[in-house]
């Protein structure tokens, strides 16, 4: 099935944040590192089209409820203003790329790019309707994103070949949800450019 990138359509890279992605980042996404270059060749055919390309990530402040400390699952991870949060280095951002920072409140846990976020804000004013998803982690963030923009209303196309998840079979679960929920599984070579 092809798959066109239309003029209400955007990009949302997911969470590609030094401790998801570098070997010693505080929460390593297995397999983020073999997804940057196709994520980088997304992010140039909506360049190229003049399409909205918004990066994610998250921005826990230090005593964030997700982290072990106060009782969460995870490892302090994406610490505002840490090196961890930044963006993976081999990520080609453009500088147009709308920035949007989640899980900035310490008492709420934010996985989804819309959560509490301006951005179904933003792709109302911008006229989205057609929503592109990669990043990581499949199960968490990415599934989150997905779902919430579905809920919505966008059409969403998940880019299969552009997402990383903690194991290979929650991962592949967490596809089949999104496809049942909705969401158009595609890769590279079915799109239309």
């Amino acid at each position: 099935m092809k798959v066109a990138i239309t003029k209400s359509s955007a990009l949302v890279v997911v969470d590609i944040q030094n401790d998801f992605c570098a070997e010693d980042g505080a929460l390593p996404v297995p397999g983020c590192r073999t997804i940057i270059e196709n994520v980088n060749r997304y992010i140039e055919i909506f360049e190229r089209t003049n399409q909205a390309v918004v990066a994610s990530r998250d921005w826990h402040p230090p005593n964030h409820i997700s982290f072990k400390a106060r009782g969460g699952p995870w490892p302090p991870h994406c610490v505002q203003g840490s090196v961890g949060a930044d963006f993976y280095p081999e990520l080609k951002l453009p500088d147009r790329a709308i920035v949007i920072s989640k899980g900035t409140n310490p008492d709420a846990e934010a996985y989804s790019a819309f959560d509490k976020t301006e951005l179904h804000y933003l792709f109302s004013k911008l006229g989205v309707r057609r929503v592109f998803v990669c990043g990581v982690a499949t199960e968490y963030c990415v599934k989150a994103t997905v779902e919430d923009a579905l809920e919505l209303g966008y059409e969403v196309i998940l880019l299969g070949d552009a997402i990383a998840g903690i194991s290979k079979e929650s991962s592949q679960r967490a596809i089949m949800e999104m496809i049942r929920s909705g969401a158009i599984l595609a890769e590279f070579k079915d799109l239309l450019t």
